[in-house]
């Protein structure tokens, strides 16, 4: 099987990556654009093996994009190519709108000219799959969950793009029988993740004695996702989901952020001892703007449908990561060190307003 994975240097990308041509001997041609948030470091383990192939492209370029299906002939794509953090978007929506929905409808149109090229019998098995978030069905309050028919009312600019391109996926279905099909994560973790996103950044905070700021008060709720089980809910959806469908893909691991940003501070304490507790940088600050304030997956139809189930609880995941980042300090320390020192984002020019500290006696 050739599978076209795009956004593979990035966090999920690569893990799907790593997967793929490490597990299932997947042939896989990663095209990816290098942007900030890739690293190469990332597919290291799986660089040299013969079924791994980089191509350095934007999404965005409708030559390169058909000169990669032409080339490459796959028998799937799964599309995770994205700007994904909120806050940039926030301060940087331009990225978000390029790349997210003109980069999904040019990848689209190069699919659709290559599917309709195919024969009859590649028709029938190939399988455009359209990895997106469960941010576009906007929030929560403290009851329900998110199911495929839930409703998408999108509350930030990342998510506003991930809905549209969604919409663009079912379109390119529904018009052409472009065979696509869309999964909607809850938030990811574990190795590899880019330390702007919150639990790497934790990590590093209080490994280097940092402030960890939690916005508002700490009670929005996310589901939490361990990106290994991720990985192999996209491949299974990728080969026997159907078609023209969604499938929402979550750990049913629901965390405030203050319960996560704690639960941290606990793992450092046994893990990293600085001879008081790590809690004692935990401070509070501004929210960032249009903040959801809780998701939650409901998973059951990708659960009984495909058989899939996630294998990491949040304890056993949560640390897992923690030990991750302790163990590999040259792969985020080159980050840090190049691209992303830690600073808080989506400020749109505003000064960092701390509101308060959480004060924790200490040993």
């Amino acid at each position: 099987m050739r599978v076209l994975v795009t956004g593979g240097a990035g966090f999920i990308g690569s893990a799907i990556v790593r997967y793929l041509v490490g597990e299932e001997r997947v042939q896989v041609l990663n095209v990816d654009k290098l942007t900030y948030a890739s690293n190469l470091a990332s597919v290291a383990p799986v660089s040299h093996d013969s079924n791994y192939a980089l191509l350095k492209a934007d999404i965005c370029d409708p030559v390169r994009m058909a000169a990669a299906f032409a080339d490459f002939q796959p028998d799937g794509v799964i599309h995770l190519a994205a700007e994904t953090h909120v806050d940039r978007s926030i301060t940087g929506s331009a990225a978000f709108i390029e790349t997210n929905i003109t980069g999904t409808y040019v990848l689209l149109e190069a699919a659709r000219r290559y599917f309709e090229n195919l024969s009859a019998k590649r028709r029938d098995t190939f399988r455009f799959l359209h990895v997106s978030t469960d941010e576009v069905y906007g929030s929560l309050g403290a009851e329900g969950m998110f199911t495929e028919e839930t409703a998408y009312d999108p509350s930030s600019p990342y998510s506003a793009s991930k809905a549209a391109s969604d919409h663009l996926i079912l379109a390119w279905h529904r018009t052409y029988g472009l065979p696509t099909i869309i999964s909607n994560c809850s938030n990811n973790y574990g190795p590899y993740q880019f330390p702007e996103k919150l639990i790497p950044l934790m990590i590093l905070n209080a490994l280097d004695g940092k402030p960890l700021p939690v916005y508002g008060n700490g009670s929005n709720v996310r589901d939490w996702l361990y990106v290994d089980d991720h990985v192999r809910a996209l491949f299974l959806i990728l080969r026997r989901g159907q078609v023209g469908e969604k499938y929402n893909v979550g750990g049913r691991n629901e965390q405030t952020n203050l319960g996560v940003v704690e639960r941290i501070c606990e793992l450092m304490d046994r893990f990293n001892p600085a001879g008081f507790s790590h809690r004692r940088h935990v401070c509070f600050v501004t929210d960032r703007p249009g903040h959801d304030q809780r998701y939650a997956i409901d998973a059951s139809r990708l659960e009984t449908e495909l058989g899939w189930s996630a294998k990491e609880t949040f304890d056993t995941g949560i640390e897992k990561t923690v030990r991750w980042y302790l163990d590999n300090r040259a792969w985020w320390e080159s980050v840090r060190r190049g691209v992303y020192a830690g600073e808080r984002l989506g400020l749109d020019g505003k000064r960092e307003r701390p509101l308060a500290a959480v004060k924790r006696d200490a040993k």
